[in-house]
């Protein structure tokens, strides 16, 4: 197989990852931590960008590298309109879109860095997976409010790629078969991947599905309903309280799961019933996601930091392991999903995608209509 050289760079919000490969070899990896008060100077995300693509320079050359000799550059995705996941070439509407937004992620910072290397190189540029990827069957779309539609929040880059892995490990395509993915950290997503498509989920933001470490997950509506107007809270701080201080940090004060074992195994009654209370809820969203397959599962897929907990995979082969066999691939392979979308591209092996900026879902009118 012909070798390719790949820059893949993923921003986060204090932090921005860079990894150079060679195919599937990592050549350099590293974690470049921004300093607090550096990050302040600038007012929009956007401003961030020539502070950043100095920053990925100075490491590379700090490490005996360059951007030199790659053959492409590929950058985490976010910013576009909801669309089919994989490997889209980065093309003018797409930095278009990218840059639009008034309060950006750093996330979008990928596809613009990207952008950047690759037009100073020569190569082409590319997003995998985007955050913003959405394959949901119009059927997994209703709720019982004709004006709530459901839609795609899932870890959708580390899902397809650990799934890709999986299948090769098995002998088989990830685009032929079905798999259940379970991305288990500080939020949950567990995912039907019905032939190469994510076409359900509970919804990693939208309060769904399994609680997790920071999030609460599902709630009584009418129950929610009562807090919300209950004149205790602002707006704000139940969108804090549902999204990054539900789960454990709402029952235990923390969000180190290790810490809630450790209460749990010392004796402490109310961690052990939410532990076991998380682990009930984790196999009752498989159990969903499996029957939306209709019980046609090659495999169940446990990745993210949580899944390195031997006692909770134990806990989910015993109540799901009915369903299909479990594979377990603990942690994040991001930088890596990047360089192998590009890659797979690079040699044939896909097509690269072309942003279109029409989203895939907006409600149901046309059926209403007709």
């Amino acid at each position: 197989m012909q070798k390719f050289k790949v820059l893949a760079i993923n921003p986060g919000s204090t932090s921005t990852k860079v990894g150079l490969f060679e195919n599937d070899t990592p050549l350099f990896k590293t974690t470049v931590e921004h300093d607090a008060a550096e990050l302040k100077k600038f007012g929009k995300v956007w401003e961030q960008l020539d502070y950043r693509a100095e920053t990925i320079l100075n490491v590379l050359k700090e490490n005996g590298f360059s951007i030199d000799g790659c053959d492409a550059f590929v950058g985490r995705g976010g910013g576009i309109e909801p669309s089919p996941g994989g490997t889209y070439l980065v093309s003018d509407l797409l930095l278009q879109h990218v840059t639009r937004g008034i309060d950006q992620h750093p996330a979008t910072l990928g596809s613009q860095l990207a952008a950047r290397f690759a037009a100073q190189v020569g190569v082409p540029a590319y997003i995998v997976n985007s955050p913003d990827s959405d394959e949901l069957w119009d059927v997994a779309r209703i709720t019982g409010f004709a004006d709530i539609f459901r839609s795609s929040n899932v870890h959708v880059l580390n899902q397809k790629e650990t799934a890709i892995r999986v299948a090769k490990d098995l002998g088989l395509k990830y685009g032929e078969h079905n798999f259940i993915v379970a991305h288990l950290g500080g939020g949950v997503s567990i995912s039907a991947h019905c032939r190469g498509r994510i076409v359900d989920s509970n919804s990693n933001l939208m309060g769904e599905g399994p609680m997790a470490p920071t999030r609460a997950g599902a709630l009584p509506a009418l129950q929610l309903m009562d807090i919300c107007y209950s004149g205790c809270y602002t707006r704000d701080e139940m969108f804090f309280r549902i999204t990054k201080n539900g789960g454990f940090v709402d029952h235990l004060g923390t969000a180190d799961a290790r810490e809630v074992r450790r209460r749990a195994a010392d004796g402490d009654r109310y961690a052990a019933l939410t532990w076991d209370a998380f682990l009930y809820q984790l196999a009752k969203q498989v159990g969903a996601m499996a029957a939306s397959l209709k019980g046609d599962v090659k495999a169940i897929i446990l990745t993210g930091g949580m899944a390195h907990d031997d006692s909770l995979v134990d806990a989910l082969k015993a109540q799901v392991g009915f369903i299909a066999p479990i594979e377990v691939r603990p942690g994040e392979f991001e930088l890596e999903a990047l360089a192998a979308g590009a890659v797979r591209v690079l040699s044939g092996e896909e097509e690269a995608l072309a942003y279109t900026g029409k989203r895939v879902f907006t409600d149901f009118s046309a059926l209403k209509q007709g």
